[in-house]
């Protein structure tokens, strides 16, 4: 009976994640870049604790929606053949009703904060789960993950100030285009699977331009981000995090320039240094400002 649960419990485990983080990562840097920049690097704890822990249990939630919303696919894809509803480890019903007990998690968390914030809250669970569904349908889907990765920026601001000024959509468009870059690479690995079966991605629309459309949300991701740091008026050590994420783009073309599936997922697991990069350049701009 031991065995039994845990391997229950490795089941649920693999079902959200929780053992391959990069996910909670790649959604949790934007959320604290926008946290740090609405109180200039003076957090609220009880907020900062809400928010991380509201990532885990939303990002737990998505992998689930999504995985529910693939169970007919994904047995037929490699990378994901081994998934723990796609494997029968586990029944549609579990899936679901993790889902769902996630996000009322979540939704409990931030029933302390402001109405506004509370308001937002709404529009990133309908975000998070209606994604997976819109692969069926949708030429770019990477682009409405981008706008639900990107909704705990004014969600923070919101927290934070009980207002959403224009910077905060700046920063959205921003983190879009970086979410297109990184899950268009991620597309590339199961492309093959992908044509096969009929799902639609950045990836397959974007075809023999896929390199050149990542490189270019990569640039106008920067682009924004340096036009962030003049409005706000940031120091140099918030620009020399810009300097090391030029470089970690021109490695991530390295990657994937030979279209070949290891180096493209290699190159979408680093964009969590990238990620990393900018924080800490807000981070540390807040506490040693440097004029640039």
């Amino acid at each position: 009976m031991s065995l039994i649960s845990k391997e229950r419990l490795r089941a649920y485990v693999k079902l959200i994640r929780l053992d391959k983080p990069i996910g909670i990562l790649l959604l949790l840097w934007p959320t604290l870049w926008g946290i740090w920049l609405a109180t200039e690097g003076t957090p609220d704890a009880m907020i900062l604790f809400i928010f991380i822990a509201g990532t885990i249990l939303m990002r737990s939630a998505g992998c689930a929606i999504n995985d529910f919303a693939d169970r007919r696919i994904d047995p037929h894809v490699e990378r994901t053949k081994n998934r723990p509803l796609a494997a029968g480890m586990i029944t549609a019903k579990e899936v679901v009703a993790v889902a769902i007990g996630l996000s009322f998690c979540a939704f409990l968390l931030v029933l302390p904060l402001n109405t506004l914030t509370l308001q937002l809250s709404v529009c990133a669970l309908f975000l998070a789960g209606t994604y997976p569904f819109t692969k069926r349908f949708f030429a770019m889907p990477q682009a409405y993950l981008g706008i639900a990765f990107s909704f705990g920026i004014p969600m923070a601001f919101a927290a934070q100030t009980g207002e959403l000024p224009p910077i905060v959509w700046v920063l959205l468009v921003a983190n879009v285009l970086w979410v297109i870059a990184y899950d268009t690479e991620y597309a590339m690995v199961d492309r093959a699977d992908d044509l096969k079966i009929g799902i639609k991605t950045s990836a397959i629309t974007l075809g023999r331009y896929d390199i050149i459309g990542i490189m270019l949300c990569h640039s106008f991701f920067l682009g924004i981000m340096t036009y962030v740091g003049w409005v706000l008026q940031l120091g140099l050590l918030y620009y020399l995090s810009l300097g090391v994420v030029v470089a970690l783009v021109i490695y991530q073309y390295q990657l994937i320039k030979d279209r070949k599936p290891p180096g493209c997922f290699k190159a979408f697991l680093h964009n969590n240094w990238v990620g990393t990069s900018i924080f800490a350049g807000i981070a540390l701009d807040s506490l040693i400002k440097i004029p640039f």
